[in-house]
């Protein structure tokens, strides 16, 4: 299979990476070309963590948890308990925010500290801040909810009463919101969590040795974001940098950009998307090197999670892999086109479909409610019998005795 096209001596000699290379690239830095079969234990769940740059944790709760499903997806082996343990025991990951809330390996816990000052003042600043303490000493409850964390030791929303109902913006209490407030500034962490509830406590109690750690300084920062961003992507724009951690704007990736393509550290390179079209992009300067030392995409059917590394920027999605996926939960219902929590079909190295799926704990069934096959893709026998194995492996995950197909 030709993966790269010949070198062209058009723009200057910029390398051109066929629509398919891209692709493999991208598949192989979030390790989805791996072999999932092989044994799962804390360590190589964590080197797993620690490539991907961080898993997104999500409540919702149709199938399993997203954290989950975008591991087992990776590793057949993975059982939830083993993330606990990481997070809960050996504390070698954290949980903190990205673009939501996320498992991150504690080793960058210090570049979170940026992060911290910049979301108290920017929540501070939001009509949330105003919403939620409406009627209320804002900066007072905030105080008072520390204080007692302080004096009585870890803490859940559920620990503070207030009489007052809430509306809409996920109807939360004051202390709710100051609890949140404090976890988005740095001043608490989430040391564990009982049925999904957040428990909280002193960031200085949970992690004292990475508490204890400079802040660093805005070069430093911005060398570490862009360079490990850099490293999960191995293909990508300034734009795709600065969003990877949600760390930094668009205008400092580009300029890290520049300087580093003047340091041989990366290369630009013009990167075909699924539609034909040539976009200008750069890549580690061994992305070639790289390209040749991946295997094959293992030949398999697996299901994604919605919050998966390949699909969270959608756009990039549809450019890499000509795959329209939209999160419909959100959507009111006669408005969605697919479904609630829609899974990506991912075959081999491509996306081939999607489908609705839906446990029902009480019964042990796993329900499909509903399954698509991209255009162009046909149901053929060989390949109803990898989703079928795939569903029997999700249906094993879950705790579900029975599949039922639409």
């Amino acid at each position: 299979m030709i993966c790269v096209h010949p070198s062209l001596s058009v723009a200057h000699s910029i390398p051109l990476i066929s629509c398919a290379a891209a692709q493999r690239l991208f598949l192989g830095a979030q390790g989805l070309l791996d072999d999932p079969g092989k044994r799962v234990t804390t360590t190589s769940l964590q080197a797993l963590i620690e490539r991907l740059g961080f898993v997104q944790v999500d409540t919702i709760n149709v199938l399993a948890r997203a954290h989950d499903l975008t591991l087992f997806s990776r590793l057949d082996g993975y059982r939830p308990d083993q993330l606990r343990k990481l997070l809960e025991q050996k504390r070698n990951l954290f949980e903190g925010f990205t673009h939501d809330a996320s498992a991150i390996p504690t080793a960058f816990f210090h570049h979170w500290k940026p992060r911290f000052a910049r979301d108290r003042e920017r929540i501070h600043a939001h009509a949330w801040w105003q919403y939620h303490f409406r009627g209320t000493d804002g900066a007072k409850v905030v105080k008072d909810v520390k204080a007692r964390i302080e004096h009585e030791g870890p803490l859940k929303s559920s620990d503070f009463e207030h009489p007052e109902k809430r509306g809409p913006w996920w109807g939360w209490k004051p202390q709710k919101a100051a609890l949140d407030f404090l976890w988005r500034s740095g001043e608490l962490m989430v040391p564990r969590r009982e049925g999904f509830q957040k428990v909280y406590d002193l960031t200085e109690r949970v992690l004292p040795e990475h508490h204890a750690l400079p802040c660093p300084g805005p070069a430093e920062h911005l060398a570490w974001a862009c360079g490990t961003a850099a490293e999960r992507l191995w293909v990508f724009t300034p734009k795709e940098l600065a969003e990877f951690w949600n760390s930094i704007e668009a205008v400092d990736a580009k300029a890290w950009c520049a300087a580093a393509e003047k340091e041989g550290r990366i290369v630009p390179v013009q990167v075909e998307s699924a539609d034909g079209e040539l976009r200008p992009a750069f890549a580690l300067v061994d992305w070639e090197a790289r390209l040749a030392r991946l295997p094959e995409a293992p030949e398999r059917t697996r299901l994604l999670c919605p919050f998966d590394p390949i699909l969270r920027d959608r756009t990039r999605a549809l450019r890499r892999f000509g795959f329209d996926y939209r999160f419909e939960a959100f959507v009111p219902e006669p408005k969605r086109q697919y479904g609630y929590f829609v899974m990506p079909i991912l075959e081999g190295g491509r996306l081939v479909g999607r489908l609705d799926p839906k446990l029902h704990r009480d019964r042990g069934l796993l329900e499909i409610r509903g399954l698509w096959w991209e255009a162009g893709v046909r149901a053929t026998k060989a390949r109803q019998r990898g989703l079928d194995e795939a569903l029997e492996r999700m249906a094993t995950f879950v705790g579900a005795a029975d599949i039922q197909l639409p």
